[in-house]
């Protein structure tokens, strides 16, 4: 969610397709973008050419009546009625993964790492009418007011299957050091996490071609949070030690292609970028919660803009996220309220 532009970063394709089209940026390689139902609008998605076998997909876009429609104009206009042999989804989320079961059904393979596919599988399968007391709980010690509460709990909670399409049995895992041939190149499969746990990066060892999916984004940084699913965990950390890890892959040369925005050059300061707006956001954390604060208290030092409605959930998230961060390397202290909020406090030195 936090921004990370600067001059460096080099955009040599500064219009994006539109939902009919593909434009090619690199022998075999399609570039075609989704529109979402959602504050970020869109989401890229690459066509590999595999001869004879048809294409293999990056990623697909949500499952709607209108992202079916465009699929259908796609396939059999720039992808010239060839099919789609194979999904390679880069991460769990239903902006990557809701069309992928579409797909299945008409005869593709799924392609991804065990905890995407997983993910995937369990989150489609999980259907509530009502938010769950779990939800409810981690809502309120973020420092969620009652009334707030009280207001979502009569909502219908946002559920996979809203946006993504069931998905079959049946994936073709890939691990950390695979190589894989797509589009007439090896790549290089590397590991992303913070973000998305098992994240799918790809390296062309044969030419400047990496797929970043959400782990490499240029302009934005991907949200980081922790969720009810796992109240102690620290994804911070997890997002930290992949950025590091994979700023030792990056090169000047290397044309990014991002799961958002625009593919890009200058990876290695985009890494830089990455790491060191959250060590940045933790500074100004750790300066505001000199005197005890929530979650929701700290959205001012980490975001530097007015959080709305619609992006409340997910500063929530991030947040909690870095506060947990700052606890697990004891620079911070909490202690439950007692209407059950922790109260975040940076230890005194």
């Amino acid at each position: 969610m936090m921004d990370g532009a600067t001059a460096a970063i080099r955009y040599p394709l500064e219009t994006p397709p539109t939902p009919d089209e593909a434009i090619e940026i690199a022998e075999g390689v399609l570039w075609l973008r989704i529109p979402l139902p959602m504050a970020l609008d869109h989401v890229n998605v690459y066509a590999l050419d595999d001869g004879a076998d048809g294409w293999t997909l990056v990623d697909t876009g949500t499952f709607t009546k209108k992202t079916v429609r465009i699929w259908e104009a796609l396939l059999a206009g720039p992808l010239k009625g060839k099919p789609v042999h194979r999904v390679l989804i880069t991460h769990h989320h239903p902006d990557h993964v809701g069309m992928l079961g579409w797909f299945m059904e008409r005869g593709a393979a799924h392609w991804t790492s065990r905890t995407s596919y997983l993910l995937a599988r369990m989150l489609v399968l999980d259907v509530e009418e009502h938010h769950s007391e779990a939800n409810l709980r981690f809502w309120k010690s973020a420092g969620m007011t009652d009334e707030a509460i009280a207001k979502r709990r009569e909502t219908r909670p946002f559920n996979f299957a809203d946006i993504v399409a069931p998905i079959p049995v049946g994936h073709y895992r890939l691990v950390e050091g695979d190589t894989v041939r797509i589009g007439g190149r090896t790549w290089d499969v590397r590991m992303g996490g913070g973000h998305a746990p098992e994240h799918v990066t790809l390296w062309s060892r044969d030419d400047n071609l990496v797929i970043g999916g959400d782990q490499l984004l240029p302009s934005i940084s991907p949200n980081v949070g922790v969720q009810a699913a796992e109240p102690e965990a620290d994804p911070l950390s997890d997002w930290l030690e992949a950025c590091e890890r994979l700023a030792t892959f990056a090169r000047e040369d290397q044309f990014v292609l991002p799961g958002h925005k625009l593919p890009f050059t200058g990876l290695p300061t985009r890494m830089h970028q990455l790491i060191n707006n959250h060590h940045g956001g933790l500074r100004r954390l750790k300066a505001h919660i000199a005197e005890p604060k929530t979650a929701v208290d700290c959205f001012s030092p980490l975001f530097k803009r007015k959080i709305d409605a619609g992006t409340f959930h997910l500063a929530m998230i991030e947040a909690y996220a870095h506060l947990a961060h700052l606890h697990r390397l004891g620079e911070a202290t909490r202690t439950r309220r007692a209407d059950g909020a922790w109260l975040w406090q940076a230890e005194q030195a």
